[in-house]
């Protein structure tokens, strides 16, 4: 590989890595870590933020001997003599006249992280890594907001002021574990000081960092559990005291460090770092040109283009507005140049982007949230999402091939487009450490081990891409590589410290090679410094939206709750649908994808589960509409993200993504009705019976998203008349419906239509001009 095709890890922006607007789409964190020292000192924070969660996350104990008869001979040990020989040459090179202030701070930042993860034997106690997750991400986005440039200097001081409480709070649980656990429900004056500040700080800065929608809605939840007392039945509860509430939300695991915070500090924060150390190894350069390649020269070349790279990208980052940013401003001006409208651009960009939540292997987080909560493997959510992703991109594509022949459009010329033979023989390599975590992931590894596997597998070929190019000739490259893989392969098969050690001994030749590796290990560093700025609002929207969670556990609400849904449901199944979809679209318009899952799956998901709904595809059900809530005006953020690229107002792209997305809308009430859709067990199905049924319904909603792309943009094989998009729209409705005889009705009504259209369209083309 040459030198060019590591372009991305040449990060030039000294306060961390380029991004593509000065502040986060989704959220108002700024996307720099700031300028001079303040913003080097962020950086380095942010280094040992994602060091420390690296290092608990492979669960690795640091205080076993090394040697079986030398007591003190351990990792810790080792690792502290690291420390001084670093702290030596930092002050042998500042006697001598070099300036060591980044590598002063770069050594306390990480100094720190790791004695905060030796103060415990063997691994971090669970309680604690998670506290401590919230106080790395309190002073991380904290300091980006004092460094961001319009702050003003007492602004600055208060929101440095305002990480730092944050941190010392994790800090506080992270010293007092032990008498902490052994008090339990006995809090004594500094806990309910320490429990007050964590509350207020959370709050506080998700108001800031993620607008007001999340903290009104955890505020009612809260307010609930103190004034709940005084509603009418049945919304009223037996009543609950200060230091009783406190000790539901911020200490113990039922408010602010509640399962979704403890995903947030392990399977969802390793996974947003290999998407960043995918991303430069160049992989998303990778999945750009296979797709322009393979789809560029079709007809609307360009619109499909973009479904299949953020398809593709969606496999890696499973970030939706995120992927928006990254690959819109290649794709959508690209379309519009090609002919399309910018509103429609605009809309296909935000609905193929947002499809990268359920595109498997690597969905969005909210996939290892649901996993966690429901107690199933996360193969399983894979599974169940892997026709309906299908069955999303699928429509989008299809939207992008009638848009292009309603407008005449053809493909790129062949002379502009890449070879997808050509890319592939050079690059191939990219995506094995991504075929490496889907083989874990399906081969029943805990997400946890198969994302720190792809991870470490994605960090050392960035490192041995770097030691390959710097090897005189070909037949010493072929040797090294050889050699790397089965190295690699072998130290998998033995222990995670294997893993390790293979990094390790790339990082140490690629210090040994010169500026060149040197260079190459600090793009590494950016990219978990950039990991860690990407991770902060799924972080902290997962440790407010605990509030829910604790008041639920607390109060009993989601029982009420519950009782009126099932009520409804009993009478009629579709009109409870309809009102959870109307709920979570509604949520969905204020706050991201994660805490609108956790609520409304927290309220109506184990309703679903009574009125017969399979646990999975329940779960899913909240999850897609989620998703379609950043779709769908008034708010659709995901539209609103693409707005400047394609130079219309969001609303207008807003419109046109939900008509794109119909099929988002539509699958998730196909799979209440017909679980084989998620391929999930059906009662008296099994075998090849079971299959065909799979096969059927696959077939039906893919006829129904035939009809449904044709009526939505008025062409098939010529423009549609009126009439025959209404047809079209009746015969799709049809096909959905799940009642008696409607299937039969919807193929035949469906076939009749298609047939007449084509054999008018084919007589209009024979008649002369």
């Amino acid at each position: 590989m040459s030198q060019d095709k590591i372009r991305p890890l040449a990060v030039p922006d000294v306060a961390g890595a380029p991004v593509p607007a000065p502040h986060d789409p989704e959220h108002g964190l700024p996307a720099t870590f700031g300028t001079g020292w303040k913003g080097r000192a962020l950086f380095w924070i942010a280094v040992a933020f994602s060091a420390f969660q690296i290092v608990t996350a492979f669960g690795i104990p640091l205080d076993f001997r090394v040697i079986d008869q030398v007591r003190w001979l351990t990792p810790i040990t080792l690792i502290r003599v690291g420390f001084v020989l670093w702290f030596a040459w930092i002050i042998l090179s500042a006697l001598r006249g070099r300036m060591m202030g980044e590598a002063m701070i770069a050594f306390l930042a990480l100094l720190g992280a790791f004695e905060l993860v030796t103060l415990y034997t063997g691994t971090l106690p669970n309680q604690v890594l998670r506290t401590v997750h919230v106080g790395f991400l309190c002073l991380t986005a904290c300091g980006l907001l004092a460094n961001a440039d319009e702050t003003s200097p007492p602004a600055r001081i208060f929101w440095w002021a305002v990480g730092i409480v944050g941190f010392v709070i994790g800090l506080y649980h992270w010293w007092n574990y032990v008498e902490l656990v052994n008090r339990a429900g006995d809090l004594t004056l500094s806990d309910m000081v320490v429990g007050l500040a964590a509350l207020a700080v959370l709050f506080l800065l998700v108001w800031r960092a993620m607008g007001i929608a999340l903290p009104l809605v955890a505020g009612a939840f809260l307010a609930y559990c103190f004034f709940g007392n005084y509603l009418p039945a049945p919304f009223d509860h037996r009543g609950y005291g200060l230091d009783q509430v406190v000790e539901q939300m911020a200490f113990g695991t039922e408010g602010l460090y509640a399962t979704p915070t403890a995903v947030s500090a392990t399977f969802i924060f390793l996974f947003i770092l290999f998407g960043a150390f995918m991303e430069r190894a160049g992989v998303i350069d990778f999945f750009n040109d296979i797709s322009m390649a393979v789809f560029g020269g079709k007809q609307g070349g360009p619109g499909k283009v973009c479904v299949a790279s953020s398809a593709l990208m969606g496999t890696v980052s499973g970030s939706g507005v995120a992927n928006v940013v990254a690959s819109g401003q290649f794709t959508i001006p690209l379309m519009k140049r090609s002919g399309f409208t910018g509103a429609f651009a605009g809309g296909v960009e935000a609905t193929s982007s947002m499809g990268g939540q359920i595109m498997p292997p690597v969905m969005g987080a909210v996939a290892f949230i649901m996993a966690e909560t429901i107690d199933v493997p996360y193969s399983k959510i894979v599974e169940a999402a892997i026709i309906p992703a299908l069955l999303y991109f699928g429509a989008c594509y299809w939207a992008v091939h009638l848009e292009a022949g309603k407008l005449g459009l053809h493909g790129l010329p062949k002379s502009e487009l890449p070879s997808a033979r050509a890319e592939l023989r050079k690059n191939w390599y990219l995506i094995a450490p991504l075929l490496v975590l889907v083989y874990l992931l399906f081969a029943g590894f805990t997400p946890l081990f198969a994302g720190a596997i792809g991870l470490a597998l994605t960090v050392a070929l960035i490192l041995a891409l770097a030691v390959s190019a710097g090897l005189a000739t070909p037949a010493l490259r072929i040797v090294f590589w050889v050699g790397f893989a089965l190295i690699s392969a072998a130290s998998m098969t033995i222990s995670m410290a294997t893993v390790l050690m293979v990094v390790l001994a790339l990082v140490v030749w690629n210090v040994l090679r010169g500026v060149s590796g040197r260079d190459v290990l600090r793009s590494c560093i950016e990219a978990l410094a950039d990991g860690a700025r990407q991770a902060l609002p799924v972080g902290l929207a997962c440790a407010l939206v605990g509030i829910v969670i604790g008041t639920m556990t607390l109060t009993g609400i989601g029982t009420i709750f519950g009782s009126w849904l099932i009520g409804v449901g009993k009478n009629s199944m579709f009109l409870a649908l309809v009102l959870t979809m109307i709920f979570s679209l509604i949520l969905g318009m204020g706050i991201p994808t994660i805490p609108n899952y956790i609520i409304t799956s927290s309220l109506a998901a184990p309703i679903l589960l009574q009125l017969d709904v399979p646990l999975i595809v329940s779960h899913m059900f909240v999850f897609y509409f989620g998703i379609m809530a950043d779709l769908t005006p008034p708010v659709a953020l995901a539209a609103f993200a693409a707005a400047p690229m394609a130079k219309v107002s969001g609303m207008k792209i807003g419109v046109q993504a939900v008509k794109i997305a119909l099929p988002g809308f539509v699958v998730p009430f196909m799979a209440v009705y017909d679980p084989n859709l998620m391929l999930q067990p059906v009662a008296g199905l099994e075998g090849s019976s079971y299959w065909l049924a799979v096969v059927y319904i696959v077939a039906k909603a893919s006829f129904a998203m035939i009809l449904w792309g044709a009526a939505v943009v008025g062409y098939l094989s010529a423009r549609l008349a009126t009439w025959e998009r209404v047809l079209a729209t009746v015969a799709a409705a049809l096909l959905v419906a799940a009642l008696p005889v409607t299937d039969e009705a919807g193929f035949i009504l469906g076939a009749l239509l298609v047939a007449q259209h084509v054999w008018r369209a084919r007589a209009a083309k024979q008649l002369p001009a």
